[in-house]
């Protein structure tokens, strides 16, 4: 249920803001709007509004939406149109305006992005401490010689002070096929500067982080698996588990730490287990079945149950970085800008070859990793909306006719010949446009249906 609405709040936000900016841009330059779509299909919601009576819909099928202009269709609208509503149509418009008012969209998305970022940054950013705990035997790391305990500062002279800013960067500069200069200082305040050789790294397993990959295995010390917050409502709750429980056996297996409590609990999605904790230095026996989630397509187990550990012990895992108003904002519009870029150099990638079409996820893929995002926390939600946000709006740049950055291309070619596309071959390019983006809705859905049944 909860995948289900963070889907349709996410799709529906960003269509909507995309839609948005296209409608409000076109006001300003004087377009008449005849309507305004969240969604295609059947209306469940129709209505008009203003002087110019535009239609404001919400359709049953919420995988998109669209904003009619006067002007869009010609011949049609010629036919009932008095002169000063020809002078309101889109066709009629400078270049210019017809640019701003196709680039609106996905600009509406950025910007969209720019301030979930903006937000997100504001609060402070937590992440753990990038020191490396276990290196992959025959990894890129080991081969150069990595040791434990080393913590990494920068990934090609790039700071990072997380192990989500060292994944992010090792994504980046793997797609470069050379080299990765990775700095480190060791325990003894040692700079240490290492060059891995990334050339065979396989980019298309979904099913190993990009951080094994490369040979990483975060530090984690032995946290006691003593229970910290309760969820309500959580399968903990209900099995009686209670703050400051310490978890002894699990299905009569002795639990050392927290991690080994958890990687239990996860293999046993739905299945009845029996824990033995000490409360108030007395044994007691709990039975509890872990309910069921989807985690980057595996079905793993969660009881809803955090662990108790001291702040002391919490601040040598995690770092959290505080940005002023104006500091967050440049990060913002830096993220942005950097995950568009890398969104485009994926698609480049694909295109020649270098990344697998498999990487393509469709709403299936979506939808789950709202759920996934929604269940961690309104932050983790905050920052899939604002990658959603963003790949939305980079997709619509595309030059593919019936997108908006094939608009931009004809209207580009106009620029420079002096003389507008003509409708013949814009209907040709339309029909290339409607089979390219079939072509990559099925490839899309194919690869959620085979995440689906691979695992």
């Amino acid at each position: 249920m909860l995948t289900t609405l963070a889907f349709i709040l996410t799709i529906g936000i960003v269509v909507t803001v995309h839609e948005y900016g296209h409608f409000q841009v076109a006001r300003w330059c004087g377009v008449k709007v005849l309507k305004f779509s969240i969604g295609f299909g059947h209306p469940l919601w129709s209505r008009k509004f203003g002087k110019d009576q535009t239609e404001y819909v919400i359709a049953a099928i919420p995988l998109g939406g669209y904003v009619k202009m006067f002007g869009e269709e010609p011949l049609s609208d010629a036919t009932q149109a008095s002169d000063q509503d020809m002078s309101r149509a889109l066709n009629r418009q400078s270049l210019g305006k017809r640019m701003a008012i196709v680039l609106a969209g996905p600009v509406a998305n950025l910007l969209l992005a720019i301030l979930l970022y903006w937000v997100l940054f504001m609060a402070g950013v937590v992440g753990m401490k990038p020191v490396i705990g276990k290196l992959v035997d025959n990894s890129p790391a080991a081969m150069q010689q990595l040791q434990v305990g080393e913590v990494v500062q920068t990934i090609n002279q790039q700071s990072v002070t997380s192990w989500q800013d060292v994944r992010w960067a090792l994504l980046k500069e793997s797609l470069k096929k050379a080299d990765i200069e990775v700095q480190t200082i060791t325990q003894q305040n040692e700079i240490k500067l290492y060059h891995l050789n990334v050339s065979n790294i396989n980019l298309e397993d979904e099913k190993q982080d990009i951080l094994e990959k490369i040979g990483f295995l975060v530090a984690m010390p032995a946290i006691p698996a003593e229970i910290g917050e309760v969820t309500a409502g959580s399968p903990a709750e209900k099995a009686g588990l209670k703050t400051k429980d310490l978890v002894l056996e699990l299905n009569q297996i002795k639990v050392n730490d927290w991690e080994a409590f958890v990687k239990e609990i996860r293999s046993h999605p739905e299945t009845p287990i029996t824990l033995i904790v000490e409360r108030n230095g007395q044994p007691i026996r709990l039975n509890i079945t872990p309910e069921l989630i989807e985690e980057n397509g595996e079905k793993v187990g969660r009881i809803g149950a955090g662990f108790n550990t001291p702040q002391s012990e919490l601040d040598k895992l995690f770092v959290t970085t505080h940005y002023s108003v104006a500091g967050a904002m440049l990060k913002a519009i830096d993220k942005t800008w950097d995950t568009a870029a890398f969104s485009l150099k994926m698609m480049g990638n694909m295109l020649i070859g270098n990344v697998s079409w498999k990487g393509m996820s469709g709403p299936v893929t979506i939808a789950s990793y709202a759920g996934q995002s929604a269940n961690m926390g309104i932050k983790a939600f905050i920052g899939f909306l604002a990658l959603i946000s963003i790949s939305i709006g980079v997709l619509n740049l595309l030059p593919i006719p019936i997108l908006d950055g094939g608009h931009f291309m004809y209207y580009m070619v106009e620029f420079f010949t002096g003389r507008p596309v003509s409708e013949a071959v814009m209907s040709i390019g339309q029909r290339i446009g409607v089979l390219i983006l079939a072509f990559m809705m099925v490839l899309a859905f194919y690869n959620d249906i085979n995440r689906l049944i691979t695992g």
